[in-house]
């Protein structure tokens, strides 16, 4: 546990502190967007490409990790989309229950690669890289999908939907990362240079804008929705993930990573895409703020029960 919690503190501190830079030093949302853009679509993205590069993918359990993942995403959107009838006659709208599914099924891939890398270093990395390629592809997808059917005052066409998910700058950082792997394409020195520079400090930036993201409103009175997305994300996800680590045969940092992965708090990302499809952004912040506190004590606990 110790171990775990000291992994965990510097990645926590750093939210702490970007919700205080929000409120005293960098106070224009701005400034705030313009490094959300630039972690996003720059360094990110760049980072992905090189771990993926420079991994030895012949000894990460590609298939493991992935599959775990994958089943364990599939089977919560199902869940959501199965209590949806009980959720509407609890006055949950169709906007809230998009923010709901959101908040259960999106991942704060920041979060993870940070807590990655402190656990298990370049391994880590690269083993929570591999979960990125099976998860970010999917659940773009499906957020697009539930949104558009149920939050967006227009209904999205199926060529709009996919077209959302191909501009996901996640998405091709993954594909090129791997076709590079696979192919043993060499890249000059000058890129792993400024690759390794700029992926150490979309980490960093990436946590400091999750903290600037936080909203205390309503913290303390959850509404019904954000309870329900609090404990599908951050108790049924990892228990649904480890148990299907489980049944691939994972063990040791491989299923560690998975329980990572699956405990994390869901992402801001999730959050501009509501409000660019009309659904619920209110809920969603105090969704996304209570699982990333409440992930402090969340997170800890999984880890450990199986690291």
């Amino acid at each position: 546990m110790a171990l775990v919690i000291t992994a965990l503190l510097p990645v926590f501190l750093l939210i702490v502190l970007g919700f205080i830079l929000k409120r005293s030093l960098l106070r224009l949302e701005t400034q705030w967007h313009g490094l959300e853009q630039l972690t996003y679509y720059v360094l990110f993205p760049v980072l992905l490409v090189q771990t993926l590069v420079k991994a030895d993918l012949s000894t990460v359990p590609v298939a493991g990790v992935g599959g775990a993942l994958l089943l364990s995403l599939l089977l919560m959107s199902l869940l959501c989309l199965g209590l949806r009838p009980l959720l509407a006659r609890c006055a949950v709208d169709g906007p809230a229950f998009t923010s709901i599914f959101q908040g259960a099924t999106r991942w704060q891939t920041y979060v993870a690669l940070a807590v990655s890398v402190n656990l298990y270093g370049d391994t880590g990395l690269a083993l929570a890289s591999v979960a990125m390629v099976a998860i970010i592809p999917l659940v773009n997808v499906f957020s697009v999908s539930v949104l558009a059917h149920y939050a967006s005052p227009e209904k999205q066409s199926v060529r709009a939907i996919l077209m959302t998910v191909v501009r996901n700058p996640l998405i091709w950082a993954c594909v090129i990362g791997l076709a590079l792997n696979v192919l043993h394409l060499p890249l000059p020195r000058i890129w792993h240079e400024v690759a390794d520079a700029l992926g150490r400090s979309s980490l960093a930036i990436g946590l400091l804008v999750t903290g600037a993201g936080l909203h205390l409103a309503g913290m303390f009175r959850p509404s019904l929705a954000a309870s329900v997305a609090v404990f599908l994300k951050l108790v049924l996800m990892p228990v649904l993930a480890i148990a299907l680590a489980h049944w691939f045969g994972l063990s040791g940092s491989n299923l560690a990573i998975v329980a990572v992965c699956s405990a994390v708090p869901a992402s801001s990302s999730a959050y501009v895409l509501a409000r660019q499809m009309g659904g619920d952004a209110p809920l969603l912040a105090q969704i996304i703020t209570l699982q990333t506190i409440l992930a402090a004590i969340t997170m800890p606990i999984v880890i450990a029960l199986v690291a």
